[in-house]
């Protein structure tokens, strides 16, 4: 990274050792760094986390900014996530949190409010600019590379967004918090899903507010009934582990019909398929042709695979070369360029 003639940098806070380092290295660069910490929830949790960034802030010298944002978290991304489940979809929490919460409310007033130069976080990615296009492309550290959650930003966010630790290994970051002895120093790996704490699970959080609902699991191959299960929601698709069915080959959820709170089992090939459509699709830039290849990731920690992209408004069909499985409704189809791997867009993935 080089230094510019911006001055004020805004980075988001979380209490975690990204974050405070992505504060540290700004601030060294010669900017006038300010910590925003969003707080999410009213808990326990919550309030640990507000307490760790200030710790951070106070080693640092800089000011921190607690913005609440627990009426915007609940109807975006709790309700989201919940409803997703209802409905025999597998969320993504993280991607919609990014977009509405992290590049909504946290960035608007960063740029809006606090009159911020720039926006960081302590994600792993890199963002480049090129003939006045902003593409983000993948961090040093292909193990922490997070892409597939920021394919939602565009434009407006990239132009002023920046990410310090891009050209960092995660472990050269852990040494940089030791090294400036940062509060953070010791802190473990964030968890997925932020607003479930251990020992909760999702699966427990779920059933506290679905509570059981007995269905059947049935064969997707011969429609035979295979035994009961107390929830869709308890499942997703390419789930084996926890179904709890005996039988002559190992079994997975196919598919799940949430109206009739049936799960679909079947062998591993049941699983394999070769085309999705996406929606709510969102590019990183204008994009002009309307058919093209691409890599393309349907989770997150998948190997990205090629396929065919046909652009219909605003959905698109992808057609793999090669089958994949467990494509999972509410998940997000990433697309990457094929040649250097710079994030070109997504969607959501549907039937």
């Amino acid at each position: 990274m080089t230094n510019t003639n911006k001055k004020i940098a805004a980075v988001a806070i979380s209490g975690g050792i990204d974050s405070s380092v992505t504060a540290l290295l700004l601030q060294q660069k010669g900017y006038e760094v300010i910590g925003i910490t969003g707080k999410m929830i009213n808990s326990e949790s919550a309030e640990i986390i507000c307490k760790n960034a200030q710790k951070v802030a106070d080693k640092l010298g800089i000011e921190l900014k607690i913005l609440d944002v627990t009426k915007q978290f609940q109807n975006k991304v709790i309700d989201y996530f919940e409803n997703y489940y209802k409905n025999g979809k597998t969320p993504n929490p993280c991607i919609i949190c990014n977009q509405f919460i992290k590049w909504g409310e946290i960035f608007n007033y960063a740029i809006n409010e606090l009159n911020a130069d720039i926006f960081a976080t302590g994600h792993y990615a890199n963002i480049k600019c090129e003939n006045g296009i902003y593409k983000l492309y993948p961090a040093k550290d292909e193990h922490k590379d997070q892409l597939y959650f920021l394919y939602r930003l565009g434009q407006k966010e990239l132009s002023k967004t920046i990410f310090p630790l891009y050209e960092y290994e995660k472990s050269q970051v852990k040494q940089i918090a030791i090294d400036y002895d940062l509060p953070t120093k010791s802190s473990k790996e964030s968890q997925d899903i932020c607003f479930i704490q251990k020992p909760n699970t999702t699966k427990k959080y779920l059933t506290n507010i679905f509570k059981d609902m007995p269905g059947d699991f049935i064969e997707i191959s011969t429609g035979k009934k295979l035994g009961r299960h107390n929830g869709h929601y308890q499942y997703t698709i390419g789930q084996r582990k926890g179904i709890g069915i005996a039988a002559a080959y190992p079994l997975y959820v196919i598919d799940i019909d949430a109206e009739k709170n049936i799960v679909y089992l079947g062998k591993k090939e049941d699983d394999m398929r070769q085309s999705l459509v996406i929606k709510d699709l969102n590019f990183s830039y204008p994009i002009e042709d309307k058919q093209f290849d691409a890599m393309v990731k349907i989770r997150y920690n998948m190997q990205a695979k090629k396929a065919n992209i046909k652009v219909l408004d605003d959905k698109a069909e992808i057609t793999f070369y090669e089958k994949v499985n467990s494509i999972t409704s509410g998940q997000a189809g990433v697309l990457y360029d094929i040649n250097d791997g710079h994030l070109i867009g997504g969607g959501e993935v549907i039937y």
